[in-house]
């Protein structure tokens, strides 16, 4: 009953950070905005690592790892999920976010020689390509040229940080969760600083008002440490397969929202589309599920 109370509380929290990635880009600068975020979940989650006395890695390939997945899914990730929903709404970020497992599918079967391609897992991938396609026509035609390159930012963060998380599985097994999400967001925020500031200017001069501070701290605390946390916990506790179904779930949330609170509207391509990815993701869950017992039965 825990778990599944996590599974929805983490659904409600990553469907809503969308929302609030697109308040706070009202009043400040995408990439900087993305770093600061990062800076205030770092410093809560050492203190907690330091509370914890959790022992830091002493591997020089354990900190190689952790620089290069920090880069990878915190600052490219992130960086073009805060430049990228400038000209796309927050649902169809989030939708565009949801291919991660398909790209995981196909990044793991080169490196992890549990999870190879079968022939309903590749249903799955074609399927959700297929409406990443049909949701891209929509913005070329319709929204035009930014929201397309939105658009595309979108979907390379998403290729990022599912490499990211394929390489974590495969190679940091004797890590702690905690000092993975610190030490990645940390490498992470160094580039989204440097190149955000160099571009976008001081952060004392930006527009920091009421909402532009709700959203920062929300992301911060709510949807990086909490979820982190919450989402190692739950990995622990839940079979991979319904983890990832968090997936299908995220994105209804997150459209819910936007037209809700922002008024965003929806055009048939992106609802065809938006089916066709979250049919994907069903066939390769689905196709995991019906193989889990037969590998429990091998041990």
């Amino acid at each position: 009953m825990k778990a599944r109370l996590v599974w929805l509380v983490l659904c409600l929290i990553w469907g809503s950070t969308w929302l609030f990635i697109k308040i706070g880009l009202n009043d400040l600068p995408p990439l900087t905005f993305a770093g600061i975020r990062f800076v205030i979940a770092v410093l809560i989650l050492f203190t907690i690592i330091g509370a914890r006395r959790v022992p830091l890695p002493v591997s020089s390939a354990d900190w190689g790892l952790l620089i290069l997945t920090g880069i990878l899914s915190f600052s490219l990730n992130y960086g073009l999920i805060f430049w990228g929903e400038q000209y796309v709404s927050s649902g169809l970020a989030a939708l565009f976010q949801a291919t991660i497992p398909v790209f995981g599918l196909v990044i793991a079967h080169f490196y992890l020689p549990q999870e190879r391609m079968t022939p309903g897992r590749i249903a799955g991938v074609v399927f959700g390509v297929c409406g990443v396609g049909v949701v891209f026509s929509n913005q070329l035609s319709v929204a035009g040229g930014r929201a397309f390159v939105g658009s595309v930012a979108m979907v390379l963060s998403s290729f990022f940080v599912a490499y990211s998380n394929v390489l974590i599985k495969a190679r940091a097994t004797k890590l702690d969760p905690a000092i993975i999400a610190a030490a990645q967001m940390f490498f992470g925020l160094i580039p989204l600083l440097l190149i955000g500031i160099s571009l976008e200017g001081n952060p004392f001069h930006f527009r920091w008002t009421k909402m532009a501070l709700i959203s920062l701290f929300y992301l911060a605390l709510v949807g990086s440490v909490v979820a982190f946390l919450l989402y190692y916990w739950l990995m622990r506790n839940m079979d991979v397969t319904k983890t990832m179904l968090i997936a299908l779930v995220t994105p209804v949330v997150a459209v819910a929202l936007g037209m809700i609170v922002l008024d965003e509207q929806l055009s048939w391509r992106t609802v065809v589309g938006g089916v066709m990815i979250m049919g994907g993701i069903g066939l390769i869950a689905a196709t995991r599920a019906k193989q889990l017992p037969e590998s429990a039965a091998a041990r």
